[in-house]
Formats: C-alpha cells, sequence, structure tokens
C-alpha cells in the first residue's frame, strides 16, 4: 500500500485537486492507496476546496466535497511515502518543516515545471490545472505501481 500527500499553499484548490484525481485513479485500478491532500499556510483549516474547484471537478466525475482543509505537519513525513508539492514556494516551505532522518520523497509534483495558483484567475484556469494534474497523475502512478 502506498500513501500520498498533495502539498499546495491553502489546501483549497491544487491539492485537493490531485488528491480528488488521486482516488479515482486508484479506485480505477483497485488500488488500496491512502491519499490525502494538504496546504502549507492555515487560512483555510477546515474549509471545503473552493467552490470553482470542486465545480470543475464534478464536471469530469470527481467528487472533491468531502475534502476539508488542514495544514501539512512534520509528522506527515513519517506517515507518507510521497510527497507532492505543487510549486516551488511549497517544496521549500516543506524542506523547512520535514524532521530529519524522515523517509518520505519530497519532490515537485511536476517535475520540471509548477502547478499554477487559478485562485485569483477565471474559470479556464480551474480547467487548466485539472488538466495538468490528470496527465501527470495517470504517469505518477504508472510509475508508482511499477516500482
Amino acid at each position: 500500500m502506498k500513501r500520498l500527500l498533495f502539498v499546495c499553499l491553502g489546501n483549497i484548490c491544487r491539492s485537493p485537486a490531485a488528491d480528488g484525481i488521486a482516488r479515482t485513479i486508484a479506485s480505477h485500478r483497485g488500488l488500496d492507496w491512502e491519499v490525502d491532500s494538504a496546504g502549507t499556510g492555515g487560512w483555510h483549516i477546515g474549509d471545503p476546496p473552493d467552490a470553482r474547484m470542486v465545480e470543475a471537478a464534478a464536471a469530469r466525475g470527481i467528487d472533491l466535497s468531502p475534502l476539508r482543509a488542514r495544514q501539512a505537519a512534520p509528522e506527515d513525513f513519517v506517515h507518507f511515502d510521497h510527497v507532492y508539492a505543487m510549486d516551488r514556494n511549497n517544496f521549500s516551505n516543506l524542506t523547512k518543516i520535514r524532521p530529519p532522518g524522515t523517509g518520505a520523497s519530497l519532490d515537485l509534483f511536476l517535475s520540471d515545471a509548477e502547478v499554477p495558483d487559478p485562485y485569483y484567475g477565471g474559470a479556464e484556469g480551474f480547467d487548466h490545472v485539472l488538466d495538468l494534474i490528470s496527465a501527470r497523475m495517470e504517469t505518477l502512478f504508472d510509475q508508482l505501481t511499477a516500482s
């Protein structure tokens, strides 16, 4: 069983989208993996994902409604096998809270780019983010199931 954590800034747009997409793929592939998401900031703790992301994801058959924002914690590096940051700032913030000697890998979700934050943009930004995450998630699952 793999345990995956996806992290963005507020845990209301990008990381819940990755969480929902990963759960959907795991279910379709019959994988009993644990998936979660978190934010590096604590502004939205307990809040549901942004309504625009919920709507855009629902149009693709992905249900984000049960998710609630939480803040990433040092213990996440003990509990999860893989922690994925949506951008370089998230990665830097996670590096600062990562306890020494923990086993979880920490990587940028897109190894050569960042997942843009759609929060201040229009509806098309949410679809673009879902496209980026969906494409990468399929490849990520292929890599993780092969290892």
